[in-house]
C-alpha cells in the first residue's frame, strides 16, 4: 500500500475543511493537526501559504468530482438518472453530517472576494469542468449542443443553490423540491418532449 505524502495528507485535511468550515472557518494548526503533519510542512509543500493549499484542494476536489461523474455516468446512460444518483449520493452526505458538509467548491466561493484571484480562478476551471462534463453526458443523450449547456447550467446552479438551502434550514427538503422540478423540466425540454 503506497504511503500518502505529508502534501497529500494536507491537501486531503483543506478539502474536508472546505468542504464542513470553509476557507476563514479553519485555522492552519487546525489543519495540521487534521492532517498529522508538522508545523513547517505547510510552507514548505505550499510556500503561498493556506490560499495556495485551498488551491490545490480545489483542484483535487475538481479531479474528484470528475471521476465521480465518470463513475455515475458509466454505471448510467441515461444521464438524468445518473444526475439523480448524485444527487442522493449529495442528500446523503448530507444528512449523515447533520448538514455540516456541503459543497466545498460553494462554501469557498460564497468566502472569496475579488483579492482572491488564484482561488476564484480555481473555482471558475472546477464550475466549468462540472458543466462541461454534465452537457456532453447530456449532448451524447441526445439533447441539441446549446440546450445541454442551458441544462447543465442550470443544474449545477440549482444544486448549489439547493444544497446551500438544505444546510442553512437543516432538511433536505430544498434541495429535493429544487430536483424534482429540475428533472420534470429537463424531460420536458427534450426535442418532441420525449426523452429517447
Amino acid at each position: 500500500m503506497k504511503k500518502t505524502s505529508t502534501r497529500d495528507k494536507l491537501i486531503h485535511a483543506m478539502a474536508d475543511a472546505l468542504q464542513r468550515k470553509g476557507l476563514h472557518g479553519v485555522g492552519l494548526s487546525e489543519l495540521l493537526e487534521i492532517a498529522g503533519a508538522p508545523k513547517g510542512s505547510l510552507y514548505h509543500h505550499f510556500p503561498g501559504g493556506k490560499s495556495e493549499l485551498a488551491v490545490a484542494a480545489i483542484d483535487h476536489i475538481s479531479r474528484h468530482i470528475d471521476s465521480l461523474f465518470s463513475q455515475l455516468f458509466t454505471q448510467q446512460t441515461d444521464p438524468l438518472k445518473a444526475l439523480h444518483n448524485w444527487l442522493q449520493g449529495a442528500l446523503l452526505q448530507l444528512e449523515n453530517s447533520q448538514f455540516e458538509r456541503g459543497c466545498p467548491l460553494a462554501t469557498i466561493a460564497l468566502e472569496s472576494g475579488p483579492e482572491d484571484v488564484e482561488i476564484r480562478a480555481a473555482l471558475q476551471r472546477s464550475f466549468t469542468a462540472v458543466r462541461l462534463a454534465l452537457s456532453a453526458q447530456l449532448h451524447a443523450y441526445g439533447y441539441p449542443c446549446e440546450q445541454a449547456d442551458n441544462l447543465a447550467a442550470l443544474f449545477v446552479a440549482l444544486y448549489e443553490g439547493g444544497l446551500l438551502q438544505a444546510r442553512v434550514a437543516g432538511s433536505s427538503e430544498p434541495l429535493k423540491r429544487a430536483a424534482t422540478a429540475l428533472f420534470n423540466l429537463t424531460r420536458e425540454q427534450f426535442p418532441g418532449g420525449v426523452r429517447p
